[in-house]
């Protein structure tokens, strides 16, 4: 259901697109920091081991891979928290020139993010100001579906974007651009139990239309 819903949105905003008179199309490199944290029970000595056997993804591996420290009190815990790193790409189309108050514009966009484990369909929801003579900023919500999760693993994450875009000529510029993560991906987590992802995106665009 999840695949499907994801499916027809992205077809929605490929269409209206597609009727658009100024289309950009953009790509670039996108820089993920995958912040883990994990609270394991510390286990008796020659008790059940609570180690979770279903680590779904690299990052999950990581947080869980210490085994429960032999402690016949029962009574602690290990915290692990960390990051992990990868590097990966983007392609996407974006709406450009939709003005709709002042000197502020709309700028819709539609992103396919190729990063190991975390593949995504990014769905942001800009505004851009000009800032200085080829020089704007924007920011604003970012949906993002990815596009294969793990089991226990959410589908969904809500990020907030910002960042700075500077005009080459009228049809390329180049923008880069923070993805901050505000969804814990680990269902049923908590703050002592995450995962959550943030993104740096450099890349170029370029201009169709006038």
């Amino acid at each position: 259901m999840k695949t499907r819903i994801t499916t027809t949105i992205a077809m929605l905003l490929v269409t209206a697109m597609a009727f658009c008179q100024n289309l950009k199309v953009t790509g670039g490199a996108s820089f993920m920091s995958v912040k883990y944290a994990s609270n394991i029970p510390i286990v008796p000595a020659n008790g059940p081991s609570d180690e979770p056997t279903d680590t779904p993804t690299d990052v999950t591996t990581k947080v869980y891979s210490q085994k429960a420290l032999v402690d016949t009190n029962n009574t602690s815990s290990i915290t692990s928290k960390g990051t992990n790193n990868e590097t990966g790409f983007y392609l996407g189309l974006a709406l450009s020139d939709f003005n709709v108050f002042g000197n502020f514009e709309f700028q819709p966009e539609l992103r396919f993010v190729g990063v190991k484990d975390f593949n995504q369909i990014q769905v942001p929801v800009l505004l851009s100001y000009p800032i200085k003579e080829k020089f704007h900023v924007f920011a604003g919500p970012s949906f993002a579906f990815l596009l294969d999760p793990a089991p226990n693993i959410s589908s969904f994450n809500f990020a907030v974007d910002f960042g700075l875009a500077y005009d080459i000529s009228e049809k390329i510029a180049i923008d880069a651009r923070y993805v901050w993560g505000q969804t814990n991906l680990l269902e049923n987590g908590d703050s002592n139990n995450s995962i959550k992802i943030n993104q740096i995106q450099v890349g170029i665009a370029y201009r169709f239309g006038k």
